[in-house]
């Protein structure tokens, strides 16, 4: 006679996958908020200037040489910016200033028929001629303002979204560290589900990299 098959209820089985999906539910979620927790710690870290790790620091040394040429560049264009248009300013002032002391020269030139008024009109003539040759240099200033602008608006700006999105990803990076760090510190081989969470979030650190 055959032995009697056991047959298995099919609530075993959907309780059972129902669990599994529930503590990964679970798990899912509570792997999200210490993900933000973390990063949100590495963010205060920053804010308040406290010490980070010398090695993580040193591993970014290249990336921040590189962020603080990017801010010289940004904060020379805006001086380069508004130095032009200072210097616009002064020149467009100074030429106002020249014309009206030419004019006024040249017209007490001619009450003075002696070699004094003729000394007023030449250096009154040459004061005009100065104002006008100043005045010619607005066109190339408003050319050079254009053009740094133009650079700023497209490759300033660019780079400084893209720098914004790597300073994130650098901080998720960072935060998924000192996570990592954390976990480690209280690491039992012995218990998986420690064991499980390190590598959850070893994997978390390799994925922003």
């Amino acid at each position: 006679m055959l032995p009697c098959s056991f047959h298995t209820s099919p609530t075993m089985y959907y309780g059972s996958s129902a669990d599994r999906y529930r503590d990964f539910v679970e798990d899912s979620t509570s792997h999200k908020l210490k993900n933000v927790y973390w990063s949100t710690k590495q963010t205060v870290i920053r804010k308040l200037g406290r010490e980070e790790d010398k090695y993580v620091v040193a591993s970014d040394s290249e990336l921040d040489a590189k962020l603080a040429l990017f801010k010289s560049v940004q904060t020379t264009c805006q001086d380069l910016i508004l130095c032009t248009d200072r210097y616009f300013q002064r020149i467009y002032g100074l030429s106002q200033a020249e014309n009206e002391m030419g004019r006024f020269l040249k017209s007490k030139s001619s009450e003075d028929k002696t070699r004094a008024g003729k000394m007023l009109a030449a250096v009154g003539k040459a004061l005009s001629h100065s104002a006008q040759q100043r005045l010619a240099l607005q066109n190339p200033l408003t050319r050079l303002q254009q053009e740094v602008q133009t650079f700023r608006n497209r490759a300033i700006d660019d780079t400084a979204s893209t720098i914004k999105r790597t300073e994130a990803a650098r901080n998720e990076y960072r935060g998924a560290l000192l996570w990592m760090k954390n976990i480690s510190e209280e690491l039992d081989p012995d218990m998986g589900k420690k064991l499980e969470k390190f590598r959850r979030v070893q994997t978390q650190v390799r994925s922003v990299l």
